[in-house]
């Protein structure tokens, strides 16, 4: 066996497959400037887990336009998540070193620790990748973020944040969830309505926006302040 062609062969197929994720990484963001995503990986990951825990999976999701979105749930999705998504590009770096030190003290008490994510990073996170935690993962979300950042406007990165965005079990983006928690079109969801939303956006399987818990009410509130705040500044 010649060891010397068989490197070879490695080497070119390795080549190809670089060049083939590239160009299907550019190629799949361009498309989905202008087309729904149809479906995410973690869509597919929790359809999978319903199965095989025995439940009939569960997929609600109905995509909608910006036009049809109530300006106040993107108020309240910008004010919970990430209140400099209008200025920075992909990344709030002044936050993340925030998230850093604030991390460093709750894994000294045994905490859970908080994620630094903006609205773009945690919107090319759920569009293309897989929701597991390592270092590949973390690379190419960074790459996934740059990426829609140079090819999307902030507008259509919120709008597909805010229709595949998980937001309760098996409730995915903005229109399934205002009819799910408060029976209404996304377009017509008032201030608390969108803030109790966005502050059930950090574990929407354990919180539940139709039935808030005195926490979530906290966090609400909290939100509704901030909103107020940045009213009439934030234009995408």
């Amino acid at each position: 066996m010649n060891i010397k062609k068989i490197k070879q062969n490695c080497w070119l197929w390795t080549n190809r497959l670089v060049v083939g994720f590239f160009i299907l990484s550019i190629v799949s963001t361009i498309l989905f400037r202008f087309i729904p995503v149809p479906c995410t990986p973690l869509m597919l990951i929790r359809c999978t887990e319903q199965v095989f825990s025995g439940e009939f999976p569960i997929l609600k999701k109905d995509w909608i336009p910006m036009k049809d979105m109530s300006s106040n749930l993107v108020l309240a999705v910008i004010s919970s998540e990430d209140q400099k998504f209008a200025e920075h590009f992909g990344f709030d770096f002044e936050a993340i070193e925030k998230v850093a030190k604030l991390n460093e003290k709750l894994k000294k008490k045994g905490k859970p620790i908080k994620g630094g994510s903006t609205i773009s990073q945690q919107c090319a996170k759920n569009v293309f990748l897989f929701p597991q935690r390592s270092y590949i993962r973390k690379a190419l979300e960074v790459y996934f973020t740059f990426l829609i950042e140079i090819f999307w406007s902030k507008k259509r990165i919120m709008e597909v944040y805010l229709n595949v965005i998980e937001m309760g079990n098996g409730i995915y983006g903005a229109q399934a969830a205002s009819k799910t928690y408060f029976k209404k079109d996304a377009k017509d969801l008032t201030a608390a309505e969108a803030a109790t939303i966005a502050a059930v956006l950090p574990n929407p399987r354990k919180w539940n926006a139709g039935k808030p818990s005195s926490y979530i009410t906290k966090r609400k509130n909290s939100i509704l302040r901030q909103m107020s705040h940045l009213r009439g500044t934030v234009e995408l």
